[in-house]
């Protein structure tokens, strides 16, 4: 009997899976014939029109290559923005584990553009590397601020980055002694809670230090200095992969809590202002560095995208006339292949400068300016390896921001699904289970290591070149590939210029 009714049951759930085979098998080819017709008669799509159904593999397939091109078909050298080595290096140094190679280097060395360093015949003995020293920045502020490390956090918002991201950067960076920039975000508590030293940026919508219309808060730009951690106000007048453009953080992102912070509605689409309403011309933006630094005692800067070195002359002659102490304590000099959660395609990749013109071009326009010590000069744009950081030391520049680097220290997979709120690794996203992805205590050791041995790195190519401090590197260290295959210094390419009689 027991055995009867098992096969008895047996027999039902044969037929009822048959019978469920059959249905879904039926609606397959009404879905698939329904597609066929509307297919065939659209006019908006020539591929669809002339091959149906089919023709939709092609979409899949452009999708799927999104995610699969960088592991199966592209070699370790060609993919953009970020190819397989240099993500390799980074996840490598990140993870604290060995990152030599054997058998040689897959990099071509007789590409055009690709820098190397001239080695010292007897570099110094004892050692292997060489450690920064501290650089002052802002001497005329009431809170001038030293810091030593050369690499460091570029701006990120919170609200393009996850809680998780902005918590283990904090901790991470609170670990290497590295600064980290808000983002023109606004200070959330994240920023705050690993212990770091914070860079607070005001961007043109002037998020958390914002009247309702917008303008510059005294008194919440006050509040927030008042943080102990907060070292320096830096103005954000453009960034690399959109100069001329605001930033736009979509409606999804907008939470309670970022709606909070910014000063915003919540669930709505946030637009900021191509340029600052009071920041029409470098006349104003002087009185605005004058006005906050008179008024947070903060060491003041600004952030900017170079389509030319001209206005910068220009605001070193502004600084002639006014006196030294009203100078921007720094620049941060972004690059026009600097990254961002969303940007038209047309500017990310045609318009501004990209970094190796760009830092050289601001750095000559200083020494001739008689500026260069004043004015202390950060710049970012894809610096994410050892070599990448030595070469922009070896152009002048005092520190280095990493946006991206620090990124694929947190696990970032470059699956380009930043401006979607769908980041697989929690790191660009709101969603609450994609953040759960997002491990602080592992990720925030990663952020550590990896400033820690990109730092670690380029004083080994300091060292290498016989000089005591990585900032001591210039451009007769450094050697660029032309277009013949051959290298030249980079003092021949960029030679230092005179500075102008007074």
């Amino acid at each position: 009997m027991e055995s009867g009714g098992f096969a008895h049951w047996l027999v039902v759930v044969v037929e009822l899976s048959a019978a469920f085979a059959l249905l879904l098998l039926a609606l397959a080819v009404v879905v698939l014939l329904a597609t066929w017709v509307v297919d065939r008669n659209q006019t908006g799509n020539a591929v669809l029109r002339n091959f149906p159904v089919i023709g939709h593999f092609r979409y899949w397939f452009l999708h799927l290559g999104e995610f699969f091109r960088q592991y199966l078909y592209s070699s370790d050298r060609e993919e953009m923005p970020f190819n397989r080595a240099q993500r390799t290096w980074v996840y490598r140094a990140a993870k604290n584990v060995d990152n030599t190679n054997a058998f040689g280097s897959s990099r071509d060395l007789r590409a055009e553009g690709v820098p190397f360093f001239v080695n010292a015949p007897f570099p110094d003995l004892g050692t292997d590397h060489v450690k920064p020293v501290p650089v002052t920045i802002g001497p005329y502020a009431r809170e001038p601020y030293s810091h030593a490390a050369f690499f460091n956090i570029s701006a990120m918002s919170f609200g393009a980055l996850s809680a998780p991201a902005v918590r283990a950067l904090s901790h991470g960076a609170a670990k290497a002694g590295i600064w980290m920039d808000t983002g023109e975000g606004g200070l959330a508590p994240y920023h705050l809670e690993g212990g770091c030293d914070i860079i607070f940026e005001i961007g043109t919508a002037k998020y958390g230090v914002r009247t309702p219309d917008g303008k510059l808060d005294d008194e919440k730009l006050l509040a927030i200095c008042a943080h102990p951690q907060v070292k320096m106000v830096s103005i954000k007048l453009g960034q690399g992969a959109k100069p001329g453009m605001g930033g736009l953080l979509p409606g999804a992102k907008v939470t309670a809590e970022i709606a909070a912070i910014r000063g915003i509605p919540v669930g709505e689409d946030s637009q900021s202002p191509n340029r600052h309403l009071d920041i029409g011309n470098v006349a104003q933006l002087m009185d605005s560095i004058a006005h906050i630094r008179e008024l947070t005692g903060k060491p003041v800067g600004f952030k900017a995208v170079l389509g030319g070195a001209e206005w910068i002359g220009e605001l070193c002659d502004e600084v002639h006339r006014r006196g030294i102490g009203s100078a921007p304590d720094f620049i941060i000099v972004d690059g026009s292949e600097g990254g961002t959660g969303a940007a038209p395609q047309t500017l990310m990749e045609g318009v501004g400068l990209p970094l190796h013109e760009a830092l050289p071009a601001l750095i000559d326009m200083l020494i001739v300016k008689g500026l260069r010590e004043r004015i202390k000069v950060v710049c970012s744009g894809k610096c994410i390896t050892a070599y990448d950081v030595a070469w922009a030391l070896s152009i002048g520049a005092d520190f280095v921001n990493s946006a991206r680097g620090f990124m694929l220290a947190l696990g970032c997979i470059q699956s380009l699904q930043c401006n979607r709120n769908t980041c697989p690794t929690g790191i660009t996203t709101q969603n609450p289970k994609l953040q759960r992805g997002l491990v602080v205590t592992d990720k925030s050791e990663r952020v550590f290591h990896y400033a820690k041995n990109v730092m670690h790195e380029v004083g080994i190519i300091a060292h290498s070149c016989g000089v005591s401090e990585p900032r001591q590197l210039n451009r007769g260290h450094c050697r660029v590939v032309g277009d013949d295959g051959l290298s030249i210094p980079l003092e021949k390419l960029f030679p230092y210029p005179q500075r102008e009689s007074s």
